[in-house]
């Protein structure tokens, strides 16, 4: 099992890029391997969640050719050839790790295909539950079974066909659900309506539009129509601001820091974290440099002063979802008191992120109390250093090991290698700021 050790760092000047948007890059591999020919895929993030995307249309009859990989991950670089949306019946169960966006949106695709397929995951990801894309796509015309051991958990049988188009109002915000409604969508012979109660990720749209997929959205009602086929057409991937969301709260944190994030995705729903940040008096900057590929991306630059606590809105909550973890951490850094509530989806997570997000953080001597929904931080109190665990969390290994830069002594995060499932190459750029110098 692996670990981190961490101690205080007196000043942090850097810049660098973060790797792929792990979201961005899930809907690539599955958009591509729909397309009518080859696309070029750069930047894809070789974590563990999206190889085991990647993989998976593999397994449905997509081919793959990787040209440029990092080291001891994946493909970084790669030719995807589109099946023209006519996938083949995997020869075993579709495995996608711990990845939970994984295997909602490829939910969405199976219930669409003429064969039955098993969706599985590792333990963490067979605890967590299914029904709010199992229930939308049954309407349409799937039958899916969960076969896990808790109630609506993987693994997933799916026995697709021909779908029906719908209209579904989801009952809670969720991009996932939203996406794999979508892609099922494309298989029916009408308009299909996704109808989300707040603003949510539209990576999926925004990808649908730029491989001329034909989507229409007004206000919070998103339609695509069926029968269409995703045009073949190079792509490439904006660096992960949920990533970035670490080293951006390390030096915002840090009075006198400056850092430079370069190349990093700035899509509108993806950037509450940044507002947030602001809210809390921290001086940040950020220009969009392009929307070549439907996404907006350019460079972030931060630089560190003392910042003071904030309530996070709950329309706010659906897009920093992941950012929770770190923001909290910034909570316990700032003065006075942060406020997070309606996140309790957080309890559902690869752990649940409210108890242990609490439970470190009063480990290292901040004030916290939880809440089914929250919790509220009084910040100030210095942090001391630990031995914490991860729980097998990436976004709590790594919200930690920033907290243990501003924190007395040394701070050891224990069972580490779950980053790898969305930050290959974390550690490597942790050692670099801890040595004062910019990552590779």
């Amino acid at each position: 099992m692996s670990s981190i050790k961490v101690k205080p760092i007196k000043d942090l000047w850097a810049e660098f890029e973060v790797p792929g948007d792990k979201s961005i890059s899930h809907r690539a591999a599955i958009l591509a391997g729909l397309s009518n020919g080859p696309c070029q895929i750069d930047n894809y993030l070789p974590s563990e969640d999206c190889i085991c995307t990647l993989n998976a249309m593999s397994n449905l009859g997509v081919d793959y050719e990787v040209l440029e990989a990092m080291e001891g991950f994946g493909p970084t670089s790669l030719i995807i050839r589109g099946k023209k949306m006519d996938l083949s019946k995997p020869e075993e169960e579709v495995d996608c790790g711990n990845s939970g966006t994984g295997m909602r949106l490829l939910a969405g695709l199976l219930a669409a295909q003429p064969f039955e397929s098993v969706l599985t995951g590792d333990a963490s990801l067979c605890s967590r539950p299914m029904g709010r894309i199992m229930k939308p796509l049954a309407e349409m015309g799937a039958s899916i079974e969960a076969l896990g051991e808790k109630p609506g958990c993987a693994p997933l049988r799916i026995t697709g066909g021909k779908l029906k188009e719908m209209t579904y109002e989801m009952p809670v915000a969720s991009a996932q659900v939203k996406s794999a409604i979508l892609l099922a969508g494309l298989f029916t012979e009408g308009k299909t309506t996704v109808v989300q109660p707040s603003e949510t990720r539209d990576h999926t749209e925004r990808m649908l539009a730029y491989f001329q997929v034909r989507s229409v959205r007004d206000g919070n009602h998103i339609s695509v129509y069926g029968g269409q086929m995703p045009e073949s057409r190079d792509f490439r991937i904006p660096g992960d601001i949920s990533s970035a969301a670490f080293w951006i709260v390390a030096a915002a944190c840090l009075p006198g820091a400056h850092l430079l994030i370069k190349n990093v995705g700035l899509n509108p729903t993806r950037t509450a974290l940044l507002d947030v940040l602001i809210r809390m008096g921290a001086q940040i900057k950020d220009v969009v440099l392009s929307e070549e590929y439907g996404e907006p991306y350019g460079n972030i630059e931060i630089t560190g002063k003392s910042l003071h606590g904030t309530e996070i809105k709950p329309e706010e909550v659906p897009n920093l979802i992941d950012e929770v973890p770190i923001l909290a951490v910034a909570g316990a850094l700032a003065q006075g008191k942060m406020s997070i509530r309606n996140a309790k989806e957080l309890r559902v997570k690869e752990s649940d992120r409210i108890s242990t997000v609490a439970d470190n953080l009063r480990a290292m001597g901040a004030e916290v109390e939880e809440y089914e929904d929250g919790m509220e931080i009084s910040g100030g109190k210095p942090l001391h250093g630990q031995v914490l665990d991860s729980f097998g969390d990436h976004r709590i290994a790594m919200a930690f090991a920033i907290a243990g830069l501003h924190a007395k002594g040394e701070t050891e995060i224990t069972n580490t290698d779950c980053i790898n499932t969305s930050y290959p190459g974390f550690s490597k750029h942790l050692e670099a700021i801890k040595a004062g110098k910019s990552p590779k």
